[in-house]
């Protein structure tokens, strides 16, 4: 067929305190005709004993290698046909249970006193690559069933590295580069790599996953058609997969989907169905479309396959860069990604760390390996659609949790803030779950105060909806902590405006004299509240710090000036809704309730919410602001709301199935 598989051998002895050493073999992908590639596969075996021969006696940890393990390297699912069970490949054997066993024949007899590898390692790396204990050879099963969908017994660690090296994903993919952020890297004083995966055809890492499951499809699966439900990036590297392979391709999304993710894909020539107001309504519909017609449902993130076509990207990692990595930084969402990185990464550089990085509103991974179970999450914070999912993956849960070293939750301010980062360094803008890796290792070396080490950080996809970038820009400058979002009260009398600038100016950390602080925005009415704060208006502002520290004392001053002062720059509400209304002044309504409603991005949701309202409420707020996002949010004000009438309000919201939040205490709306 003229395609060209993977390999060359890099043998290494690596010290360790106390002085020891252990050989490891790497298998690394080169282009190489296939003959050569299975030769190179016999190189390990032939090596081994020379390797033995010269190394310290008792100073070598032993690797168990079958010469039948060592050959199998996927030859039938190569070919696209199906067997039944996994290849159980070259098994890693500890120091421990070396000690335990006879010598075996060949072997060189056990030291009296061997060196321990590292606790982590024989723990939580170890038993992942091992799998099942050993069986006879004539009892090896074959390769993995393309249609046994995600029997997670199948797939052992050695199985993965197999799969990772012998992944068809070259055929559509590219090997993208892993770039230097300098600016970025000179300012936090450690050297980020970018892994560009936003440059690849459809400007996502998502279609070596896709193309790798449909490429090892039987000719009968692939002429019976593929069936998948997604609302972005998996969506389009399926279609891109099927039109390169010649399969007839159903790409089931969302009503919600922004139209330029629909127009993409059709354009890459799959059928595009549109069902439900959300992921969990279409992929539904597409598992049961799937049973009844007989399509191969081609998932996301939970599939061996797929996962071992993601891996590639930690193959293509440890090739470009042969320096020392203190760690791999990869966004999470299924885990599809994460899993398949690891896989590779830990088999052979263990001391590499592998850091998942989610979002603080979908941080389903987090609670899973926390919590020790797939946690289904009530509700996703969708601002980085890309990873926005309930619940991961049953088969990338399994391998976080050997070979995972912790997750790092950024929120949208941190996400935002790396977009700008990585468009200074690349000119090029990611989508906010492409920013997310690089959101975590700011996060986590500033955290950590680390200085001079080399990090990985993968730029998952750069699919953008336009409507999105001035969100982005509004919250850029909050995520540098270069913008604090301020309320205060100050006197309805005359030279109280002057006085509150005058203090403004001059509060905070000094930066070479007075009047020097920029004002961003501003929002002030004359006020005509009676009681408590008769004579008080209250002001909205932004206004340009240093950072923290600076915000914070210039808090503190205007606070010990009379001038009662609240920071929202955290304040979500307040980011997303109340800095875009008026100022307060008017005189507050009796009973007066406030909501945060998640709409449908689709035409006709207001509609459908005030006719489930009718008219027994009074609306006394609205505000919405187009996002760019698959819902939208809308601050809601109802007055008067007393206590005989909530139950029946709230009712008639719980029938739309729309989160809802309760807003009525939040800090923000108080100073509204």
């Amino acid at each position: 067929s003229g395609r060209r598989a993977a390999s060359c051998l890099s043998l290494r002895w690596r010290a360790q305190p106390p002085p020891s050493f252990f050989v490891s073999s790497t298998v690394m992908a080169q282009s190489t005709p296939r003959s050569t590639a299975r030769l190179a596969l016999l190189l390990p075996l032939l090596l081994l004993p020379a390797a033995l021969a010269f190394a310290p006696a008792g100073r070598i940890a032993r690797v168990s290698l079958r010469s039948r393990a060592a050959l199998s390297a996927p030859p039938t699912l190569r070919r696209g046909a199906a067997s039944s069970g996994p290849i159980r490949g070259p098994r890693m054997v500890s120091v421990e249970e070396r000690a335990k066993s006879p010598p075996g024949k060949g072997s060189p007899p056990p030291a009296k006193s061997e060196p321990k590898l590292s606790s982590w390692f024989n723990t939580k790396v170890l038993p992942f690559f091992q799998g099942p204990p050993e069986e006879d050879e004539e009892s090896v099963p074959g390769p993995l069933g393309i249609t046994e969908m995600c029997d997670m017994s199948q797939a052992d660690g050695i199985w993965y590295l197999e799969q990772i090296l012998t992944a068809k994903v070259y055929e559509v993919c590219k090997e993208t580069a892993l770039q230097e952020m300098s600016r970025l890297s000179e300012r936090v004083g450690n050297t980020i790599l970018a892994k560009r995966e936003d440059t690849q055809p459809v400007f996502s890492f998502k279609i070596r996953g896709a193309f790798n499951m449909i490429a090892n499809l039987s000719e009968e699966q692939r002429a019976g058609g593929i069936i998948t439900a997604s609302a972005g990036n998996h969506a389009q590297g399926v279609a891109m997969s099927a039109k390169h392979l010649g399969c007839k391709a159903i790409i089931v999304m969302p009503t919600v989907t922004p139209s330029i993710k629909v127009s993409a894909v059709r354009r890459l020539g799959a059928e595009v169905v549109l069902v439900g107001d959300n992921f969990n309504e279409a992929q539904a519909y597409a598992t049961r479309r799937s049973g009844e017609e007989k399509l191969v449902f081609i998932p996301p993130f939970d599939h061996p396959l797929v996962i071992a076509g993601q891996g590639t990207i930690g193959l293509e990692i440890l090739r470009q860069c042969t320096k020392p990595i203190h760690a791999i930084f990869i966004p999470v969402g299924g885990g599809g990604l994460i899993a398949g990185v690891a896989s590779y990464v830990k088999r052979l550089r263990p001391d590499i760390k592998i850091i998942g990085v989610e979002p603080t509103g979908a941080n389903a991974m987090y609670r899973s390996l926390k919590e020790g179970t797939r946690v289904v999450l009530d509700q996703v914070d969708t601002f980085a659609d890309g990873v926005a999912v309930k619940m991961v993956g049953e088969e990338p849960l399994r391998i976080c949790r050997s070979l995972v070293d912790e997750v790092v939750l950024v929120d949208t301010d941190d996400i935002c803030s790396s977009i700008k980062d990585i468009f200074e360094d690349t000119r090029s803008i990611t989508e906010p779950s492409g920013a997310l890796a690089v959101a975590g290792a700011k996060k986590y070396l500033a955290d950590n105060n680390m200085q001079g080490e080399r990090v990985v950080a993968i730029c998952s996809g750069a699919n953008m909806n336009f409507d999105k970038l001035r969100v982005v820009a509004d919250r850029t400058a909050a995520g540098e902590r270069e913008e604090a979002i301020l309320s205060s009260k100050i006197p309805e009398t005359p030279g109280a405006f002057k006085r509150f600038v005058n203090i403004l100016s001059d509060a905070g950390v000094k930066r070479g004299g007075g009047l020097n602080r920029t004002i961003s925005e501003f929002k002030y009415r004359y006020s005509s509240r009676s009681g408590t704060d008769q004579g008080m208006a209250q002001v909205w502002y932004a206004v340009e710090t240093n950072d923290r520290e600076d915000a914070e004392l210039l808090v503190q001053t205007l606070n010990e000036a009379g001038l009662v002062t609240t920071d929202l720059s955290k304040n979500e509400l307040a980011k997303e809704h109340i800095r875009f209304l008026g100022s307060g002044g008017g005189a507050p309504l009796a009973d007066e309730r406030f909501f945060q409603i998640e709409f449908p991005e689709r035409v006709g949701s207001l509609r459908v919410f005030l006719d489930t309202l009718g008219e027994d409420f009074n609306i006394s707020l609205f505000h919405y602001r187009q996002t760019g996002q698959m819902v939208g949010r809308v601050f809601l004000g109802v007055a008067p709301l007393t206590k005989d009438k909530e139950a029946d309000f709230l009712a008639r919201i719980d029938s739309l199935g729309w989160s809802w939040k309760d807003m009525t205490d939040n800090e923000a709306t108080k100073a509204l």
